[in-house]
C-alpha cells in the first residue's frame, strides 16, 4: 500500500516565511531555515519551499535561502517560484532542492515540462495548479489551446503569477497536458479554500486526482486534522500539503500522522 504524505509548506516572501488567506494578507510565521529543521525533526515526509513573490515580482528564486533550507533537511524538498527555463531548474537541483514546482512558466512555455521532465527526470518535475472555481457569468480570456477551454458545467480556472492572472485554462484539462508534457506530480491549490481553514476543496481535487495518473498533492484550507483525513478519502490525493496549521503550533505532524494512521491512512510514522 502506498503511504500517504504530509508536506509542510514554506511560502517565503523577503526571506521570511509567510502565510495568507486566500492569496493576500500575509503575515510573517518565522525564519525559513528554522522551520524547515523543525518540520525535518517532527517527521515530515518531504518540505515544499515556495518563493511566492518571485513571479510576480519578476526575479529569481533566492538561491542563497535554497540552500540554507535544504542543509537542514534530510527529506525530499521541492522547490518553486520563479523558476522560467531549464537554467533555473538546474540551479536550484544544484542548491539542494530535490524537484521543482513550475506553474506560471509551464503555461507561458509548456516545452519547459518537457525539456526538465527530459533532462532531470519527470519525478523532478511538479506542476503546480493555483486553481479558482468559475462563478456564473464571470468573463475570462480565452486561452490560445481551444481544447483547454474552462469546462463550464464543472469549472475550475487556473491562475497564474502567485493567483494574480487568470488564464481561462480549465484546471482539470491543464493538469492532464501538464502530465502529458511530463510532470510527474501535480501540486493542486484551491484558491477559494487557500488560508480558510474549512477544509480543502475536495470536488478540485477528487476530479484531478482521477484525471491524471500522477501523485496529487493537495494544497489549500487545512484548519484541522480531520480535514487531512478528508483530502485522502473524498478528495483521493497522493498528499497534503499544509502551512497554517503547522506553522502557527496548532498540531505537529506526529499529531497529524498519529491521528491518520489511527483512521487508517496508510502513515510513514
Amino acid at each position: 500500500v502506498l503511504t500517504r504524505r504530509i508536506i509542510p509548506c514554506l511560502d517565503v516572501d523577503g526571506g521570511r516565511v509567510v502565510k495568507g488567506t486566500s492569496f493576500v494578507n500575509l503575515r510573517d510565521a518565522g525564519d525559513p531555515a528554522e522551520l524547515a529543521a523543525q518540520y525535518d525533526r517532527e517527521g515530515g515526509d518531504e518540505l515544499v519551499f515556495l518563493d511566492i513573490t518571485a513571479s510576480s515580482d519578476s526575479r529569481d528564486t533566492m538561491v542563497g535561502v535554497v540552500q540554507r533550507v535544504s542543509e537542514q533537511v534530510f527529506i525530499p524538498l521541492t522547490v518553486g517560484g520563479g523558476i522560467r527555463s531549464i537554467e533555473d531548474v538546474r540551479r536550484m537541483l544544484n542548491a539542494g532542492a530535490d524537484k521543482v514546482s513550475i506553474n506560471t512558466a509551464a503555461i507561458n512555455t509548456p516545452d519547459l515540462i518537457t525539456d526538465g521532465a527530459n533532462q532531470f527526470g519527470s519525478q523532478c518535475i511538479v506542476v503546480a495548479i493555483d486553481a479558482r472555481r468559475v462563478v456564473e457569468g464571470e468573463e475570462y480570456p480565452a486561452p490560445a489551446d481551444e481544447s483547454l477551454v474552462i469546462d463550464a458545467s464543472s469549472g475550475w480556472q487556473v491562475f497564474t503569477h502567485g493567483g494574480r492572472n487568470p488564464t481561462g485554462l480549465d484546471a482539470v484539462k491543464w493538469a492532464q497536458r501538464a502530465v502529458g508534457l511530463g510532470s510527474g506530480e501535480i501540486l493542486l491549490t484551491s484558491m477559494d479554500e487557500d488560508g480558510q481553514l474549512n477544509g480543502y476543496d475536495l470536488e478540485l481535487t477528487r476530479a484531478i486526482s482521477r484525471a491524471v495518473p500522477v501523485p496529487v498533492i493537495a494544497s489549500g484550507g487545512a484548519g484541522n486534522l480531520e480535514h487531512l483525513y478528508d483530502a485522502f478519502t473524498g478528495g483521493e490525493a497522493d498528499a497534503v500539503l499544509a502551512a497554517s496549521i503547522f506553522h502557527f503550533g496548532t498540531y505537529s505532524i506526529a499529531e497529524a500522522k498519529n491521528y491518520l494512521a489511527s483512521r487508517d491512512i496508510p502513515m510513514r510514522v
